[in-house]
């Protein structure tokens, strides 16, 4: 396998794994006990699943990179945080509903993906019917699908000449390249929708601020008189609702 797999087979082993360990919790087997310790072993399985312990706890220490980059996620707490600026409203709310609800849009967003990866790639794999490599193969393709939708030519092109990689067309171009092409186009495209989301905000603050100069109110500060205006404007429009239709809604 080569290396521009990796971050793909790091997701399929833990779903691999999570389920392997899930099917193992299912069955009674009475009262659990926990043995930590070094012994000699005769049987090539035992050695197998130690490494599988060890190949689970890497990709857990890699979970957060992989969740950002290979997944809506980065696009989506950019804009509600740039939500949060705009409105002005300094920790509310407070970071860990912003977080929570990018993580469960995120969720929305890649359940097709993931079920795709699911139904062709770890169910197949689980009952036996495919080897490691076809499944990391047929895991990897509706991955990278999604990634190559949402990424830009320009950047793919970017990190393709960059890395001198030889590819005739965007499928070709090798996971290593792929990647950051696809984080720097959905950071790009979250700075483009923050600034749409700031133009009102900004009127707002700018009116606010002329009024109180040509009523010689030089020493109230504007942010005091325009915070509510914001958060009204905010509310009247629901806001929160047009902001998650426009989100999920740039992904298709």
């Amino acid at each position: 396998m080569g290396k521009t797999r990796v971050p793909l087979i790091l997701i399929v082993t833990a779903l691999m794994l999570f389920s392997h360990i899930c099917g193992v919790c299912a069955q009674p087997t009475g009262i659990p006990s926990i043995r930590i310790g070094i012994e000699d072993s005769e049987e090539p399985g035992q050695v197998v699943q130690t490494l599988q312990i060890l190949a689970l706890l890497t990709v857990l220490s890699l979970a957060p990179a992989i969740l950002m980059l290979l997944t809506s996620f980065t696009r989506i707490v950019v804009v509600l945080s740039f939500v949060r600026n705009a409105l002005a409203t300094q920790q509310t709310p407070p970071n860990q509903v912003l977080i929570g609800l990018a993580l469960f849009l995120t969720f929305f967003v890649m359940a097709p993906v993931w079920t795709d990866v699911n139904a062709n790639a770890l169910q197949p794999y689980l009952e036996g019917q495919i080897s490691t490599q076809q499944a990391l193969a047929r895991a990897e393709e509706p991955i990278r699908a999604f990634m190559l939708r949402q990424t830009r030519e320009k950047d793919l092109a970017l990190f393709a000449s960059l890395g001198r990689y030889e590819a005739d067309s965007p499928e070709q171009v090798p996971t290593q390249a792929l990647i950051p092409a696809f984080a720097v186009s959905e950071l790009k495209t979250a700075f483009q929708i923050g600034f749409v989301i700031f133009v009102p905000f900004i009127i707002i603050d700018m009116v606010v601020a002329s009024t109180l100069m040509s009523m010689g109110m030089l020493m109230l500060p504007p942010m005091m008189i325009s915070l509510p205006f914001k958060i009204l404007l905010f509310v009247l429009v629901d806001g929160w609702h047009l902001i998650t239709r426009s989100l999920v809604m740039s992904f298709n």
